[in-house]
């Protein structure tokens, strides 16, 4: 099996540094992807991933295509940032990610990134569909919210045609990676709901086999959905579990108590 990079260009904390290399931590999420190709997924909320990247010693001009998990903020605007638009990389993402969202508190809640330029500096692709980035890495599209204690609220609203309305975060999605291991699975913030990702990378990429699951897991102590996602994972073990981005420290403790799991950070590589 060729080697697979991938590096932690953006979470909410950041791995010790020294002297000079220094790495940014800040609310979101970002990692590059070295497989049969070179995928940037999610950006970030600054140009504070490119930072990172640089310390890690990536060439993001290297970049073949840009995926992003979702419509937030804290997964996009640092693609602003990025002048990749002389030569034309592919981005691909759910059509939703342009939703004009809110927070509880009525705060904007979506993406500083306008269409039209994204359009100008990419080959934008807007897909509910699985869409295949490469031989090795699938973008699993719209997420199907199949079980029972999963997306079941929500604290969002969207304005569609001047009225409020309940935001699902329909866009949510994630990436698949095919390796001989099993599926290694990198997810955003899983507001689709961690579980049902999974399951839903299993059928679209015919593989029961799920050897990492990587990202934000969204998962709050003190509710019924961590309790029952540790069950799943305990009923469906994962050789490698990574909850980062939007789990709250009791919730990864638990996951360290049921999973020995290690916390990453923004400025950790992996390489499978």
């Amino acid at each position: 099996m060729s080697d697979i990079h991938i590096s932690i260009l953006m979470e909410d904390q950041a791995k010790m540094g020294f002297l000079n290399r220094k790495f940014l931590a800040q609310h979101g999420f970002s990692v590059f992807i070295e497989a049969d190709t070179n995928v940037l997924f999610d950006a970030g909320p600054t140009d504070s991933f490119m930072k990172n990247a640089t310390l890690l010693g990536i060439d993001l001009k290297k970049t073949d295509c840009v995926a992003l998990s979702h419509g937030h903020w804290d997964h996009t605007d640092g693609l602003a940032a990025l002048q990749l638009n002389r030569l034309k990389r592919t981005l691909v993402a759910h059509p939703d990610i342009f939703s004009d969202r809110h927070k509880a508190t009525g705060e904007y809640n979506g993406t500083a990134l306008d269409q039209k330029d994204l359009t100008d500096s990419f080959d934008v692709i807007l897909t509910r569909e699985p869409f295949s980035i490469s031989d090795k890495i699938t973008f699993l599209g719209e997420i199907p919210r199949v079980n029972d204690f999963e997306a079941q609220k929500t604290p969002f609203s969207q304005i569609i045609a001047g009225q409020s309305q309940e935001d699902w975060v329909m866009d949510d999605t994630a990436l698949a990676i095919d390796t001989a291991r099993g599926l290694v699975i990198v997810t955003g913030c899983a507001h689709a709901g961690i579980c049902n990702i999974v399951e839903h990378a299993k059928a679209v990429c015919d593989e029961e086999k799920v050897h990492m699951v990587l990202g934000g897991f969204h998962l709050l102590a003190g509710d019924d959905q961590l309790g029952k996602t540790v069950d799943y994972f305990s009923k469906n073990p994962v050789d490698r579990l990574y909850p980062m981005h939007c789990t709250d420290l009791a919730a990864l403790c638990t996951f360290h108590s049921y999973f020995g799991i290690t916390k990453l950070c923004a400025g950790d590589t992996l390489l499978l």
